[in-house]
């Protein structure tokens, strides 16, 4: 893109490259623990804002490369069911998936695992694949976009270091 690019280029001057974000967080749990949790997509409800009713297509399937995912999504009083596919499977280090399946995908989720200290450092990143009207038709519409999934990124990671706290914990 120009420097002389404004945030109302037309749709096919958008690079989808631009749309992307990380965010970390410490959580206190072995890597092994946080990557159990984050890949069963099951459990993903817990802790995502936008997320519900997620289960692998395949009873049993679990979390390994080639495995299809589904789940409910909402955002701004909208509700859809996407498709998704696993893209890496590395028990205690990284879980990735692609949401329409790694030969079409529209937007890639990674996380990566490090140890630190007694706990986890949890990486997950958010990248637009390419681009779909359905997400928006402007730069401004894929900012909100990107801004808004940033903003559940980090209400995610902050109620996933909570909940692996207080399962840590037990009950008092």
């Amino acid at each position: 893109m120009s420097a002389t690019s404004t945030e109302h280029d037309p749709f096919e001057a958008l690079d989808a490259a631009d749309f992307a974000f990380t965010r970390c967080a410490w959580v206190d749990a072995a890597p092994a623990r946080v990557y159990e949790a984050i890949s069963d997509v099951s459990a993903i409800g817990r802790w995502s804002p936008n997320a519900t009713d997620v289960a692998f297509d395949e009873p049993g399937a679990g979390p390994r490369v080639g495995a299809w995912f589904s789940g409910r999504n909402r955002r701004d009083g909208k509700e859809w069911t996407t498709r998704s596919q696993v893209v890496q499977a590395d028990p205690g280090t990284a879980f990735g998936f692609v949401v329409g399946g790694a030969e079409d995908g529209i937007v890639r989720w990674d996380w990566a695992f490090r140890p630190q200290g007694r706990g986890t450092v949890v990486r997950q990143s958010w990248h637009l694949l390419r681009l779909d009207p359905v997400l928006g038709t402007t730069r401004a519409d894929l900012d909100a976009l990107r801004r808004y999934m940033t903003s559940s990124v980090e209400a995610t990671l902050t109620a996933l270091a909570e909940w692996l706290t207080e399962e840590r914990s037990g009950p008092q």
